[in-house]
């Protein structure tokens, strides 16, 4: 005689994000949580390669944040939907690698800028989004890989993932102006870093 399965009730793949974290927090059962790695483990996984542009690394932190959902799952709240939420807990994990990684160093030319950083000094940096989206990408993807995590965090969210501004305000529990002025100070400091990039780039051509 076979052993009978457990009666999850709905079939797994249709149940809601909610409705299969409610499962797996009532069950503790992994395969229903391998069931939720099915559904977002690919995403997560971009968003780690996005952050530390390596195959092998974005493996290993993608296993690490799933591995510890597992064990902060219970803290999950359904006053937003549970992908922001999930993004939040993904990009807090990244920011926090970020800072503690020893073998991530700035670059003088990113110290040297950081060290006069000021809101004032900034506003000269300021652009508009629609601006943001002419200049060279090769360039602007070394820049935002050069600003503080909570920088690079914040931009990817917005300008890669498309997430709302309103998601944003729940995912850092700020208002909405809050939220604009963190982006504007973000792409300000990106904009330091791009024209100090390019205007290395165009000494090199002159020089040669």
């Amino acid at each position: 005689m076979g052993v009978t399965p457990p009666n999850f009730g709905k079939n797994t793949q249709i149940l809601s994000d909610d409705e299969l974290v409610s499962k797996i927090l009532e069950t503790n059962d992994s395969t229903l949580f391998g069931k939720l790695y099915d559904r977002y483990g690919e995403k997560i996984y971009r968003k780690c390669y996005s952050f530390v542009r390596n195959e092998d690394e974005a493996k290993d932190l993608t296993q690490d944040i799933f591995l510890k959902l597992f064990t902060k799952l219970h803290t999950y709240r359904a006053e937003a939907k549970f992908s922001t939420w999930l993004y939040s807990f993904t990009y807090n994990f990244l920011v926090k690698y970020k800072k503690r990684d020893p073998h991530r160093k700035l670059s003088e030319r990113w110290q040297r800028l950081n060290k006069n950083d000021n809101h004032q000094a900034l506003e000269e940096f300021d652009l508009e989004e629609e601006e943001l989206f002419e200049l060279r990408s090769s360039t602007l993807l070394k820049a935002i890989e050069l600003v503080e995590p909570a920088d690079k965090a914040l931009l990817l969210m917005k300008y890669q993932d498309g997430i709302l501004i309103k998601d944003i305000q729940a995912i850092f529990d700020i208002n909405e102006s809050a939220v604009k002025m963190r982006l504007r100070r973000a792409r300000a400091r990106v904009m330091k870093v791009y024209y100090k990039i390019e205007s290395e780039i165009n000494d090199k051509k002159k020089s040669v």
